[in-house]
């Protein structure tokens, strides 16, 4: 289901202006600066297994050009 379909107060551009960034977890933060997902994956999705791939959202940061392409 596209975020745009989810309720309200559990997008996480919404929550983020209504409640602050302490209200999100990584993978929201994450997907805010994806901005989009891919089929069959919302940005959350595509978020947490970037975070699960790499280990976390400072190992990501963390990585090099080619190991994000």
């Amino acid at each position: 289901m596209a975020i745009s379909q989810w309720p309200e107060h559990e997008r996480p551009r919404e929550k983020l202006l209504q409640r602050g960034p302490s209200s999100l977890s990584d993978a929201e933060l994450l997907a805010i600066f994806i901005r989009t997902g891919v089929p069959g994956k919302t940005a959350v999705d595509v978020a947490r297994e970037l975070l699960n791939r790499y280990g976390g959202l400072r190992e990501l940061l963390a990585a090099g050009p080619e190991e994000m392409c």
